[in-house]
């Protein structure tokens, strides 16, 4: 069959053999001839196709046969899905499958809620009847069991510490969301924790008892309570320790043993010691006794110190043995409640009492530094201290620390010292400084008084306080233990001076504030005690530094409290000065600006006004010139009469219109008022020829005080002739005397009526050079 499909070559079939030649085209007989053989062949073709039919019949028959089955079973399918797609369409199955679905899984969620259900109904069955065990077990006696329950039903409950009271879980809202059996449950097991918790430690406190009236302190092991009878002390502390609440438990057990045990051992002055007794029955032991028994021997420092320490350890042994059965970590929590106030009574009533008050003893101290160490030792190895935690050995580091606590109790004292005779200093002036003593004039033999000191750097000698020299010779005392010192101790030395010096700052200006507010000697002599701390201050560096320690040279400093002090003399001599500045101004207000002194009214005003001048001008010459430095007091005196001076000639020189009888009143009191204060100006004048002293004359005080040699001017002015006045205004008189030229004119103007001459005398004077 292969070859009959062959394909047909159109050139075997003819007979030109070159078909693409354009040139020689096919003729009819080679047509006819090429139709006879293609149907010679087509023919051919046909015989073979039927014969390979006939001889491959029963396969051909084979294939029908099947093709036959396939379109039979194509039909029945086809009829099969359309038979299933119309029962589709009149009941959808999958609804129905899917309900099916959805009520399967219902059950089954119902099915597991109920499970769990269950198992929770179950579990909160056997959390309550653990609970109502626990209960039981507490009125039976079986305390550990019952602790042990309340363990772990805590666990199971998953509770927290501070939800024992039923406090805070998370919060408001978190409680809210609850279930209301868990927060039954949970109250009923703090009703429980609260109830065993009661009963351990009525127990503890039944255990160990103080006989104040025996001095005994009681254990007994057999604890009867509320009908529960024969529960053992170690059985109690394990109940305690299982539930969590063991400090709390020996917290009153601490107290007790504080209050009647320690604080007796430690009570310097009555040294005591323990007796330990043990009363057992012949199988096991019923109770314990510690009687505390005075000692009948004196204490010395380093005996008392062991014997305190001997009984402590003693103490600690019996409570380690006889209460805490040997068990470490109940010796630790005891520890820990004690510790800290044991340790506080040993400083309070031993060591900080023994710490030398010569520095000469501090090495003696020693000892009780190494039996202090040896104790805190002894107490780590029973375990009642940490062995590894450095804030325990608080007795060690007071005592190491000694060299401190010897310099912070000598500062105290030296502040105390400092602050009592401040405090007890009455600030009065002796007679010998008065005006009115018999050694005013004797400076010798005032120089010579104790209250007279040098100013280091003035080259003078002023009257001080007792105060101020008792205080620095405190100072120094001080400051010559410094260099005499350790370090440490040198430092707070050192601290101590300054402080002590300060405090004069403090003190004594509350102390004397209302005198300060005054004109009067102790403000004076104050302003000399500051003025002598500012030297002495200064000099403190020079005359100690070279001998200090090493380490304390670079950090002592004391001129940065030299300016304080003569910053506040300053002060306080200025307040004094503004003072009398008011005084005399409200005196000198007083003479209703000099008018109308023809007046025998306006007169004697005018007259006691300078007489009240004079008075304040007296009295602070007689306050100032035996305490004041020389040069101080005449600075200052100086001020002061300047400014009454020119105040007084400004007045006169502002009248106008003047009669003759009344510029002959102003004269008399004008002279009247210097004649006065002539002593004033003497001691003046003195103080200038001892600062100054020359080959000549000293200088005029007039030179010194230009208002003075002004109003003496004025003085002459108001008799003068109005030429005499015109011709010493033109020699410069009067102009050397601190006249201007418009003073001048409207003096003549108050003085002299209009006239020809005073026309020419004012035009000469305004014409002329000056």
């Amino acid at each position: 069959m292969d070859a009959l499909f062959d394909s047909i070559n159109v050139r075997d079939l003819l007979s030109a053999r070159d078909l693409s030649d354009p040139t020689c085209p096919l003729s009819a007989p080679d047509l006819r001839l090429l139709i006879q053989r293609l149907e010679s062949h087509s023919l051919h073709i046909k015989s073979k196709v039927g014969s390979y039919l006939l001889s491959h019949h029963h396969h051909f028959a084979s294939l029908f046969s099947l093709c036959n089955d396939a379109v039979s079973q194509s039909d029945l399918i086809s009829s099969n899905l359309s038979d299933l797609l119309r029962l589709i369409s009149d009941r959808p199955i999958d609804v129905e499958i899917r309900d099916l679905i959805e009520e399967l899984s219902e059950k089954t969620r119902e099915a597991r809620t109920r499970r769990e259900l269950l198992e929770l109904a179950r579990a909160v069955v056997e959390i309550s009847q653990r609970l109502k065990g626990v209960r039981e077990g507490i009125r039976n006696g079986q305390l550990k069991f019952a602790a042990e329950e309340v363990r772990e039903l805590k666990k199971a409950l998953r509770l927290r510490d501070g939800d024992r009271d039923g406090g805070d879980i998370a919060d408001e809202s978190e409680r809210e969301r609850e279930p209301v059996v868990y927060g039954l449950l949970k109250k009923e097991w703090s009703d429980c924790f609260e109830e065993i918790q009661e009963v351990l430690v009525k127990f503890m406190q039944n255990a160990v008892r103080f006989e104040r009236d025996t001095n005994r302190l009681l254990v007994q092991y057999r604890l009867s309570l509320n009908g529960v009878d024969w529960i053992e002390l170690r059985t109690v502390l394990e109940a305690m320790d299982v539930v969590g609440i063991l400090d709390y438990g020996l917290a009153k057990l601490a107290d007790l043993i504080i209050k009647y045990v320690v604080s007796p051992a430690v009570n310097r002055g009555s040294p005591i010691s323990f007796v330990e007794e043990l009363n057992q029955d012949p199988k096991e032991m019923t109770e314990a006794v510690l009687k505390i028994v005075p000692s009948v021997e004196p204490m010395v420092e380093n005996v008392e110190g062991e014997a305190i320490y001997s009984a402590i350890i003693q103490l600690i042994k019996f409570i380690g043995k006889r209460i805490c059965f040997e068990n470490g970590s109940w010796i630790e929590s005891f520890g820990r409640l004690t510790w800290p106030r044991i340790s506080e009574l040993i400083i309070c009533n031993f060591l900080s009492k023994v710490v030398p008050k010569d520095a000469s003893k501090l090495a003696d101290f020693q000892k009780i530094i190494e039996c202090t160490s040896q104790f805190e030792t002894a107490l780590k190895e029973m375990m009642f201290i940490s062995a590894s935690d450095n804030k325990d050995e608080k007795l060690s580091n007071f005592a190491q620390n000694v060299e401190v606590h010897f310099a912070s109790r000598k500062k105290k004292e030296i502040l105390g010292k400092a602050r009592k005779l401040l405090l007890q200093c009455d600030f009065d002036v002796p007679q010998e400084y008065t005006r009115k003593g018999p050694m005013l004039k004797d400076r010798a033999a005032v120089n010579s008084y104790e209250q007279v000191v040098d100013l280091l750097f003035l080259s003078e000698r002023c009257v001080v306080s007792k105060a101020a020299i008792q205080l620095m010779e405190l100072v120094h005392q001080t400051l010559k233990d410094v260099c005499l010192s350790s370090t440490r101790v040198a430092l707070e030395f050192y601290r101590a001076a300054r402080d002590a010096i300060l405090l004069y700052e403090v003190v004594i200006p509350v102390k004397l504030e209302k005198q300060l507010d005054g004109i009067n000697q102790v403000a004076v002599l104050m302003h000399n005690d500051c003025l002598y701390l500012s030297q002495e201050i200064l000099g403190l560096a020079f005359e100690y530094r070279s001998d200090f320690p090493s380490s304390i040279k670079e950090h002592a400093v004391f001129v940065d409290m030299a300016p304080r002090f003569h910053l506040m003399a300053e002060e306080i001599l200025q307040k004094q000065i503004q003072l009398i500045l008011y005084n005399l101004k409200e005196a000198v207000d007083g003479a209703d600006g000099f008018q109308n002194t023809q007046l025998k009214q306006q007169f004697e005003l005018v007259k006691f006004s300078i007489d009240q001048v004079i008075f304040i001008l007296e009295k602070v010459h007689i306050i100032w010139e035996p305490l004041l430095l020389p040069s101080t007091y005449k600075r200052s005196m100086c001020m002061v009469l300047e400014s009454v001076f020119s105040r007084i000639t400004r007045d006169i020189l502002l009248l106008d219109d003047l009669a003759a009888d009344e510029t002959l009143q102003l004269q008399r009191l004008i002279h009247l008022m210097l004649e006065n204060l002539s002593s004033l100006f003497e001691s003046l004048d003195a103080d200038s020829q001892k600062e100054k002293p020359r080959e000549d004359s000293t200088p005029s005080l007039d030179n010194i005080i230009p208002s003075l040699c002004k109003i003496r001017k004025l003085a002459e002015l108001l008799d003068m002739p109005l030429k005499s006045i015109t011709t010493a205004w033109e020699s410069g008189e009067v102009v050397s005397c601190g006249f201007t030229a418009l003073e001048v004119k409207d003096f003549i103007k108050g003085i002299f009526t209009d006239s020809p001459l005073r026309k020419e005398c004012l035009w000469r004077i305004e014409n002329s050079r000056f």
